[in-house]
């Protein structure tokens, strides 16, 4: 276990579509301060800082940036801790292996030898069937639309739902998005940053514009491309590497009655239910490891059942996710884990992101916070 005394230092690694902020709003604001209270309780230090990574680039590019960022912001002495959510958690794996040829200086690579620990959390360390699809032109379209909601539902909370529901009809709804042509992207776009100040606009259009022209890490986390990077980048020794994994309802499940709060997140459920339908579709030759039986009772104890290879969080495959230590499993979908999850009593606190049906509150969620800090410690 470290000293108390040292100073311990985290950095956050967005997925893809994720950022630090964006349009005044802060992506990891909910972990950072469960984590921060974790680790004050202890009397230890902690300074958190964001990495944010273009949003759909290459792994190694994504990687680079972490790197640069790291090595410009981090104190003199003291553990380094990498938290990566979803594809972030492979741009940290890709940041910290042995044997990663990346296009930096060396000094923007000295701080290696002082991290303690990688913590994934939702990451498709085996791929994504969803990845197969957003590399065809629907997919692609749809991308963009879930990273145009993503921005939107986050920055303006729950009415943005409302906001988004109102403006794809307009557009054509969900079925012309994705088969319509260019100039209904412009309209949904244009539609929806009506609502943004206008100072913050040209930031996301900025946003939007790289998902639209580099997507590189489209490809590389399908499942026949994580079976080469599983092959080449390998485990640094003196990291310890740990995974929360999420396992969400099925969009069966959802009983519209009861879950569906209005007529907007019954359009969030339908594209999670769309999310869901595609990410579970396991790869017939690339498939999932089996976990061990102590993986496996873990999952079973939290879930009631076995976990299947079409289980997801709306996003990645459960099976997917574990790499290193199992820390915690979760109910949520993909962004629950970052605390962007319904609240009905702080309902301005916490931001839903898709309506999934999940249980995570805010209770749930900072067990699993304190999961992360005991294993980021060393804690027995």
């Amino acid at each position: 276990m470290e000293r108390a005394l040292d100073t311990h230092y985290v950095y956050f690694v967005p997925g893809l579509f994720g950022f630090g902020q964006l349009a005044e709003y802060d992506y990891f604001h909910h972990i950072r301060l469960a984590l921060e209270r974790e680790f004050r309780s202890r009397d230890i230090t902690l300074i958190c800082t964001d990495a944010p990574t273009p949003p759909t680039s290459s792994l190694r590019y994504r990687a680079e940036v972490v790197a640069k960022t790291i090595a410009r912001s981090v104190g003199s002495s003291g553990p380094i801790h990498l938290v990566g959510h979803s594809t972030g958690g492979l741009d940290a794996r890709l940041l910290l292996s042995p044997n990663a040829q990346l296009r930096v200086p060396a000094e923007s690579l000295a701080w290696r030898g002082r991290v303690r620990t990688i913590t994934t959390l939702n990451t498709p360390h085996f791929g994504t069937p969803l990845a197969s699809y957003f590399s065809t032109v629907s997919g692609a379209r749809l991308l963009y639309a879930l990273s145009l909601l993503t921005i939107i539902s986050l920055k303006l909370g729950e009415p943005s739902l409302s906001i988004f529901a109102r403006v794809l009809t307009g557009a054509g709804g969900l079925d012309a998005i994705l088969g319509g042509d260019l100039r209904l992207f412009s309209r949904l776009t244009g539609g929806i940053l009506r609502f943004v100040g206008r100072e913050r606009r040209s930031e996301i259009l900025e946003y939007l514009s790289k998902v639209q022209t580099d997507q590189g890490a489209i490809l590389q986390i399908s499942p026949e491309a994580m079976d080469i990077f599983n092959a080449a980048v390998l485990d640094a020794p003196h990291v310890r590497y740990g995974s929360v994994v999420a396992r969400a309802p099925r969009p069966r499940t959802l009983a519209p009655a009861r879950r569906i709060r209005s007529p907007s997140t019954a359009v969030s459920a339908a594209l999670y239910t769309t999310l869901y339908q595609f990410a579970g579709q396991p790869h017939e030759r690339y498939g999932y490891p089996s976990l061990d039986a102590s993986g496996q009772n873990h999952l079973k104890a939290l879930y009631g059942e076995l976990v299947t290879d079409d289980d997801s969080d709306g996003i990645v495959p459960t099976l997917s996710m574990p790499w290193g230590k199992l820390i915690a499993a979760v109910e949520a979908d993909h962004l629950d884990t970052l605390g962007h999850f319904w609240d009905s009593e702080r309902p301005r606190v916490h931001t839903d992101w898709l309506t999934s049906g999940s249980n995570m509150t805010r209770y749930r969620f900072r067990d699993m916070v304190r999961k992360v800090a005991a294993f980021q410690l060393d804690e027995r």
